[in-house]
């Protein structure tokens, strides 16, 4: 008689089998896929809002810093003062990559002592009169992708305001 010696593969291959079944026997090898599957989508939903809002205030932040660059042209003398269209263009270079930008530049004066002036030289009798230019930007901003009304399609502005110097 010849006497064999147990393995033990099939106690191993039990073990292993066990190990991968849940409560009742079930196999739970597909449960990281449906993990997998379920989470995918909201995180990406999660990564597109993150990604629109960062747009959003980067246009925000150009349309404000185009409006401070074209008053800040516009504040260095009186004869800047008077030229809308070089403040309107300084805005328009300092954000290039905004489409569909509009400006407007304007000028006004207001007496030393507060009271309002029409910028003629006879306005301000007790006080000095004081020059500002006003810039005024706004740009549209739509979002790439629609997200059920949770970043609408708006229009943002942006608004400067300097004191001639004089």
């Amino acid at each position: 008689m010849s006497t064999t010696v147990p393995t033990s593969e099939p106690i191993e291959f039990m073990r292993a089998t066990s190990r991968m079944r849940g409560r009742g026997g079930r196999s739970r090898r597909g449960q990281a896929a449906v993990e997998l599957a379920l989470s995918v989508p909201l995180l990406l939903m999660m990564f597109l809002v993150v990604v629109e809002t960062g747009r959003a205030f980067y246009i925000a932040i150009s349309v404000s810093n185009a409006a401070r660059a074209g008053v800040q042209y516009g504040s260095q003398n009186l004869s800047t003062a008077g030229d809308n269209a070089g403040m309107q263009a300084a805005a328009a270079n300092d954000a290039p990559n905004v489409v569909g930008m509009t400006t407007t530049a304007t000028h006004f004066c207001q007496c030393a002592n507060g009271s309002a002036s029409t910028c003629l030289s006879t306005d301000c009798a007790g006080s000095h009169r004081l020059l500002y230019t006003q810039v005024n930007t706004s740009a549209p901003y739509t979002p790439l992708v629609n997200f059920m009304g949770i970043l609408p399609s708006m229009t943002v502005p942006g608004k400067a305001v300097m004191r001639v110097v004089q």
